[in-house]
């Protein structure tokens, strides 16, 4: 057996900003502390928080009245701070950067009175938090073909189009040329929103299907480390599939069902953006342990020397 294991492994610098803010708030101020939202979506990672204190919290009325409040890596909308300031909460924003530019262009957008076409899907946190940047009259949350069809914009309006950070970067393309198509004065940012581990990782994946080319798909596997509720992780999962390639999705590595192995000779192992690197490893030792005379490929990791600056505390 053949493993390769993708170039993007653990966490993306948004996350491990986050989790170390956590980390570092916990030493400078103690337990109890509350993170509104999963501070990532991460099975672990939040299960480890919670053992030393950590309590997650979906309402601001849920924290005391001058407890600490970390806001997730998803970030949230500016009626979320508003609400945690009139309890008198200490803050913490630990949103990622690369989230926070998406607000910068939804409130500009919104400051001009232009509609915003907002690509991401419904009741993430992510674009909950997004959403609340836009005045509900000119929001328009899309993500399928399909949702495009039925808006009832004006062809010849200005429209301006902002997109979730950890959507498919294939798919993302596909909304916008039909967004351009049907709205010639559409704006948005000069970059894409998809940010860059997304990105990263999603490559990564395509890069996974040509090492297992060699095998007939029968023989090959690509397995992604990322929790049920990671958006960037199931994109992993939907990108090895529409190569072709036999795709899972497993939280840890006792979720893998070895009979998928048997008769495998080419295995290729990724991970979401928010999966710590030992849940990989662990994955990896599992079938090492039952295959003996696997060889492992790896490759150069592009993020390792992406690092974001923690918040004010």
């Amino acid at each position: 057996m053949q493993i390769f294991l993708a170039r993007t492994q653990g966490f993306c610098a948004g996350v491990a900003r986050a989790i170390q803010t956590v980390e570092q708030a916990l030493t400078a101020f103690g337990a109890p502390l509350y993170v509104f939202h999963e501070i990532v979506h991460n099975t672990s990672v939040v299960g480890h928080f919670k053992t030393k204190g950590v309590v997650f919290v979906n309402c601001i009325n849920a924290v005391p009245p001058g407890g600490r409040l970390i806001f997730s890596a998803h970030g949230v909308s500016p009626a979320i701070v508003d609400q945690a300031r009139v309890r008198g909460l200490l803050t913490i924003d630990a949103t990622c950067p690369l989230v926070t530019k998406v607000h910068h262009e939804a409130a500009f957008f919104a400051a001009q009175d232009t509609p915003v076409i907002l690509i991401g899907h419904n009741g993430h946190e992510e674009v909950e938090g997004t959403s609340g940047y836009v005045k509900p009259e000119l929001l328009h949350i899309v993500s399928t073909v399909e949702d495009i069809d039925q808006l009832t914009i004006a062809a010849h309006k200005k429209v301006a189009v902002i997109t979730q950070t950890t959507l498919s970067v294939d798919d993302t393309r596909t909304l916008i040329l039909k967004l351009r198509g049907r709205f010639p004065r559409l704006t948005g940012p000069d970059r894409e929103d998809i940010c860059y581990a997304t990105q990263n990782r999603q490559e990564a994946i395509k890069e996974l299907a040509r090492s297992l080319a060699p095998a007939s798909p029968a023989n090959s596997l690509i397995i992604i480390c990322g929790s049920p509720n990671s958006s960037n992780s199931n994109r992993l999962q939907e990108t090895g599939s529409h190569l072709g390639v036999t795709t899972i999705i497993v939280d840890h590595a006792g979720e893998i069902d070895m009979a998928l192995l048997k008769n495998k000779t080419h295995i290729g192992i990724s991970s979401g953006a928010s999966v710590p690197r030992d849940l990989v490893d662990e994955i990896m030792a599992r079938i090492s342990n039952a295959y003996p005379d696997s060889t492992v490929t790896t490759f150069d990791n592009p993020e390792k020397n992406i690092v974001f600056p923690l918040p004010d505390m």
